[in-house]
């Protein structure tokens, strides 16, 4: 399994997601929320969710397909936003579902860390794909 440094990214690295575990069909991370995350209105963005959703899942889809020189790339998310914050540490667990020859389907849920309160959850289908020609992928380094 690559190292966690494989799945970094200015994107990924800006809402501060970190990776606590990553295997090919679970995938834990960590987000420290605080103002930098905030909506005008004072609360977490939506945003930080669906991309916290959209990374895990992708992340553990594409550890999964390493193996035969493809990535996985997400093609439908669905989050959900069930409680606001304003800040807080959760928690971002990502499962397979269901992972086929090319498309896999993970659930996500996030949350809060202080309370185990549901903050958010979502859903990700993705499409395997080869990773030739993709720049920063698990089967490519630069």
């Amino acid at each position: 399994m690559p190292g966690f440094d494989t799945f970094r990214s200015a994107f990924v690295e800006a809402i501060g997601l970190r990776f606590v575990e990553v295997t090919h069909t679970r995938v834990r991370a960590e987000i420290r929320l605080g103002d930098e995350h905030h909506t005008p209105w004072g609360v977490v963005h939506g945003g930080v969710y669906t991309t916290a959703v959209e990374s895990a899942a992708t992340v553990g889809a594409s550890a999964a397909v390493a193996d035969r020189g493809e990535v996985a790339v997400g093609v439908a998310n669905s989050t959900d936003f069930l409680r606001p914050i304003t800040a807080g540490t959760v928690e971002v667990l990502a499962e397979a579902i269901q992972q086929g020859r090319s498309q896999q389907l993970w659930q996500v849920a996030i949350t809060s860390v202080d309370n185990g309160k549901l903050i958010a959850r979502g859903q990700l289908r993705l499409a395997n794909v080869p990773a030739t020609g993709l720049p920063n992928t698990l089967g490519q380094h630069s």
